[in-house]
């Protein structure tokens, strides 16, 4: 199992909205197929381990790492492959919870007289498809934060100059990060003061599918004139703005470019939470939030990050620049948020937090 969760991960940068999956065919010690799912309407990981196999398929034990399929989507049912190849044993890391899944194709197995064990590394499992569990059970995206950071808590300088803080390790660091993910998010403050790209910058040889890039921006301040709008990547715009400035800014977009109206609250911004299942609507599995401290600030308050990225850099800002976050006024410090830290990395000089909400 432990060989096709690593399978599984060869799909970590391409087979968005589908789950990660690796599959293991084997005799007792001896592998006989393998494979991992790729691409989204393309072989299951299920089907390229039996084809490799082929008629060693039979008799044999599968190590799955998801629940296999047991519908007609883009493919046929894995499970039903798994039974006309006369596999003696399935063992599922994880159940899918998919609607036209969940428990349906161990069902299948069982009623052919197939023994199927669940549970042999589901927390690694579960772990490789964060973003997939969560789109589905919780009508939302997996939301990672990065934020990078000098060491007294400062972003960049009163002039809103922050190229660069940290090194080129680090920012090669992010580009996996961003790679992983099915959206990058930005807000109309960033995309005005930085004008990032919001691209995925890797080795021509590491596929990837582009993320889509999407940018919260109210009233449509931002215009078409940045790197966001250049065509390359699709570009989602949230906003709130009358029919007058979205007739404005339509005409004036390029191709590529989705406006997608949402309501604000009643603190004037735009609800985030109607972002999110918007989002998850869409297929996105993980959301990548590279923002600035107001909005990551806001996320982080209405409690709807689940994963923070903090690199910090061995330089000192000064406490005229900016801050990390803006976030409430405390009244007790009982009232702090406190995270737990599930990894620490150096990148050059810099080191990396990975870090998830104890609550």
């Amino acid at each position: 199992m432990a060989h096709a969760l690593r399978l599984a991960e060869r799909g970590l940068y391409t087979t968005a909205p589908n789950p990660r999956v690796g599959c293991v065919l084997a005799h007792g010690d001896e592998i006989v197929g393998s494979g991992w799912h790729q691409r989204a309407g393309e072989a299951h990981a299920e089907v390229l381990a039996l084809r490799e196999a082929g008629g060693r398929a039979y008799g044999a034990i599968a190590y799955v790492t998801l629940e296999p399929c047991a519908h007609h989507g883009r493919t046929p049912p894995c499970a039903d492959a798994l039974i006309a190849a006369g596999v003696a044993r399935v063992v599922v890391a994880i159940e899918d919870p998919f609607a036209e899944v969940a428990g349906r194709g161990i069902a299948r197995l069982r009623d052919a007289g197939i023994t199927v064990d669940i549970g042999l590394l589901r927390e690694q499992a579960y772990e490789l498809n964060r973003g997939f569990f969560s789109r589905i059970q919780r009508q939302r995206p997996w939301l990672r934060v990065k934020l990078a950071m000098s060491l007294d808590g400062r972003t960049a300088l009163a002039n809103g100059q922050s190229q660069w803080i940290t090194g080129e390790a680090a920012r090669t660091d992010v580009q996996r990060w961003r790679a992983r993910s099915s959206a990058i998010l930005t807000g109309s403050g960033t995309a005005l003061a930085d004008n990032p790209r919001l691209t995925v910058r890797l080795p021509d040889t590491t596929p990837f599918q582009a993320p889509l890039r999407v940018l919260l921006d109210t009233d449509l301040r931002v215009t078409t004139a940045i790197h966001l709008f250049d065509a390359s990547v699709p570009t989602l715009v949230y906003h709130d703005a009358t029919p007058a400035q979205l007739s404005t800014s339509a005409k004036a977009g390029r191709a590529n470019i989705e406006y997608q109206q949402i309501n604000r609250t009643h603190d004037g911004r735009l609800c985030l939470t109607a972002m999110l299942q918007d989002l998850a609507a869409r297929e996105i599995n993980e959301l990548h939030v590279e923002a600035g401290p107001t909005l990551c600030g806001a996320l982080i308050a209405a409690n709807l990050v689940d994963e923070l990225l903090l690199y910090i850099a061995p330089c000192l800002l000064g406490d005229s620049a900016r801050p990390l976050l803006v976030l409430p006024e405390l009244h007790a410090i009982s009232d702090r948020s406190t995270w737990r830290t599930l990894e620490q990395r150096q990148f050059g000089p810099d080191i990396r937090l990975l870090l998830r909400p104890n609550s």
